[in-house]
């Protein structure tokens, strides 16, 4: 709630955060935690498999606890849970594909190209155009994530195969975001689109696997407690963007969602990485934007 001692004027000015945006933040930690668990598991299965693994166990799980919903499922809600479930499984095959010729900083410097892309898109698809402190917003948000991923990653691109794919996937990405809110309405049931659009991630995922040369990895715990752990949380992480992106702007999401290294970094150096003084920097700015699009600069009042 906004300071009550503050004159009328500049109590318009500030805006607090509203419950669906303090659950992405939330959402935002979570994602932070799975970074460390996802580079685990990568040793001992291979990526498409993993994806497959994780979101499949997500749909499960979504579709176990909200089973009597899927009872009014609707062709609208398949249509929409399987757009977005395409540009997920885009966002990450792509991105994992790239991995396999370019450094993690250059694929962590490309990916964050979807924090400017998302105000385009949604100016664009939902005829919305974000207010000046957004954009602002954007610029912090960006310009923290480029710290974060170290000057190293712009120096060595190419714009080469693996950095032309990331880059594609940066755009999956921004449109996952874009499309949540594209298909948020009153009509349709934004649960059942997330238990489709997790089904729609994994399926795919698993027919990935021959075109990536991979193959079903012989059973370890080692794989199998991360992949069912991430399903759990990716449930909750798609439930929780579907239900509150029905309020909440794509742009002001992603200005949330570019929290996530931040917080991964954070979970990383408790993990015992160390930190370089640009990261800090990059996260503080991170942090600066999602403050800064919380302004609302004040109107002018017209002269009477």
């Amino acid at each position: 709630m906004p300071d009550q001692s503050l004159p009328a004027r500049e109590r318009a000015v500030i805006r607090s955060f509203s419950r669906e945006e303090v659950a992405l933040v939330c959402i935002t930690v979570l994602w932070g935690v799975t970074f460390l668990i996802v580079h685990t598991a990568m040793r001992y299965t291979g990526a498409m498999f993993f994806v497959g693994v994780r979101f499949t166990t997500a749909a499960l799980l979504s579709m176990l606890l909200f089973r009597r919903l899927l009872l009014d499922l609707s062709m609208r809600e398949v249509w929409a849970g399987a757009c977005v479930g395409v540009a997920i499984f885009f966002g990450y095959a792509l991105q994992t594909l790239g991995l396999g010729s370019i450094s993690s900083s250059q694929s962590a410097f490309i990916t964050a190209m979807y924090v400017p892309v998302v105000p385009f898109l949604q100016w664009f698809f939902l005829r919305r155009p974000p207010h000046l402190m957004v954009w602002l917003g954007v610029l912090f948000a960006f310009s923290g994530l480029v710290l974060l991923t170290g000057p190293q990653a712009i120096a060595h691109l190419h714009l080469q195969f693996g950095e032309v794919v990331t880059l594609i996937s940066a755009i999956a990405i921004a449109m996952e975001v874009v499309l949540i809110s594209r298909f948020a309405s009153p009509a349709i049931n934004s649960f059942r689109v997330a238990i489709v659009q997790l089904f729609v991630a994994g399926l795919l995922a698993f027919a990935a696997m021959p075109v990536m040369g991979e193959r079903v990895p012989a059973f370890a715990w080692w794989w199998v407690v991360p992949g069912l752990g991430l399903g759990a949380m990716s449930a909750v992480i798609q439930l929780v963007m579907n239900w509150a992106q029905k309020t909440v702007s794509p742009t002001r999401a992603t200005l949330i969602y570019a929290g996530e290294p931040v917080w991964a970094g954070l979970v990383g150096r408790l993990a015992g990485d160390v930190l370089p003084a640009r990261a800090l920097v990059g996260g503080a700015l991170v942090i600066l934007g999602v403050l800064a699009s919380e302004v609302r600069l004040p109107r002018k009042q017209g002269r009477g």
